[in-house]
């Protein structure tokens, strides 16, 4: 049976129950208090009530440090969550305490977000920090009774995945307008189909020569990955050789520095809408058309999952016809070829 009483103007109701204990919370009214211990009696009776003291206790921005400090942390993209986490921080949401943020207050967010110029993807991204917190607060921090806001709003449709290749006479401008190192990389990269991260942490323990191999122990997947070299990419590899760093480090050149080396160049040689990890793009579906299948440019590029492949393949209907044509006359070569030894 829920008690209430009246105290400094505010409204405090109490409910006591068997295996619950005395539960207590403040409220504006006396009719907010009312409706707030019926439903938390209903949810006795049914046995699935939580406590919400924590969640009812503990802002957003409270959260988010404790999330950066134990999850993002250990995360491989920290850095660039930690950015996205500041932004958050800096939200009037911050301030609110998390049984408080519904879902209404997050489409809000949404919307404002869309509505100010920032890509699908990125609204994505950073709603996927928020939505990772609510389920490790209510898995792991002890409030069970809170629900994922996220869970109750419309995702951003997620992009198309990007289709750039590089077009007659690209690449040699913007090698042109590349220092040496960065012309290496950049080459490298079409050669490998390697991420701009997997470049910065190469080693040359990482790096056989002899077997024309180079192995990322911990690539973005998780996974260890044995990336084999073409005679271009050990040529590249055998001429930075001459300039080997103390540090055992092939490049030496970091993740931002690439990047914005990579835009300023093509800036300087003309050339628009294109993106260092488009070179990623390029280099696989050279795999593709030197007439690998698809096993094996997975097992060079390191995708998850074949699906995944296919944003990185446009094969034409022309030459898919071409490929018809030939596997056809082989076809035909081999049976004429059977008849003539049956009619011997």
């Amino acid at each position: 049976m829920a008690t209430f009483r009246k105290r400094s103007g505010s409204w405090q109701a109490l409910v006591k129950k068997k295996g619950f204990g005395q539960i207590g919370r403040t409220f504006d009214t006396k009719a907010e208090a009312e409706a707030w211990a019926k439903i938390t009696e209903a949810e006795m009776v049914r046995g699935v009530y939580f406590s919400r003291k924590e969640a009812e206790g503990t802002t957003l921005s409270e959260a988010l440090d404790r999330y950066e400090r134990e999850i993002s942390s250990l995360k491989k993209g920290h850095l660039q969550e930690k950015k996205r986490i500041r932004s958050w921080k800096a939200h009037p949401l911050a301030n609110r305490f998390l049984a408080t943020i519904q879902g209404k207050d997050i489409a809000t967010w949404r919307d404002a977000r869309i509505k100010s110029g920032s890509s699908a993807n990125t609204v994505r991204l950073d709603l996927a920090i928020i939505s990772h917190l609510f389920e490790i607060a209510r898995k792991e921090w002890g409030m069970e009774g809170l629900h994922n806001p996220v869970k109750s709003i419309r995702l951003p449709s997620p992009p198309a995945g990007r289709d750039r290749r590089l077009h007659p006479g690209e690449l040699e401008k913007l090698l042109e307008c590349l220092s040496e190192e960065m012309q290496q990389v950049v080459r490298f990269a079409l050669e490998t189909a390697m991420r701009r991260g997997e470049l910065t942490g190469m080693t040359w323990e990482m790096v056989d020569l002899k077997k024309r191999t180079v192995t990322l122990p911990d690539t973005k997947n998780g996974q260890k990955r044995i990336v084999p070299l073409s005679s271009v990419a050990v040529t590249i590899l055998k001429e930075r050789l001459n300039t080997r760093r103390i540090d055992g480090k092939v490049w030496g050149i970091g993740l931002d520095a690439i990047s914005q080396d990579f835009a300023k160049a093509c800036q300087k040689a003309g050339i628009s809408g294109l993106h260092f990890h488009d070179l990623r793009h390029e280099a696989t579906s050279r795999l593709f058309e030197l007439g690998l299948d698809a096993t094996k440019v997975k097992n060079i590029t390191g995708h998850k999952t074949y699906s995944m492949l296919t944003r990185y393949t446009h094969l034409k209907a022309e030459d898919i016809a071409l490929e018809i044509a030939r596997l056809e006359k082989e076809r035909d070569r081999k049976a004429d070829t059977h008849q003539v030894e049956k009619s011997k």
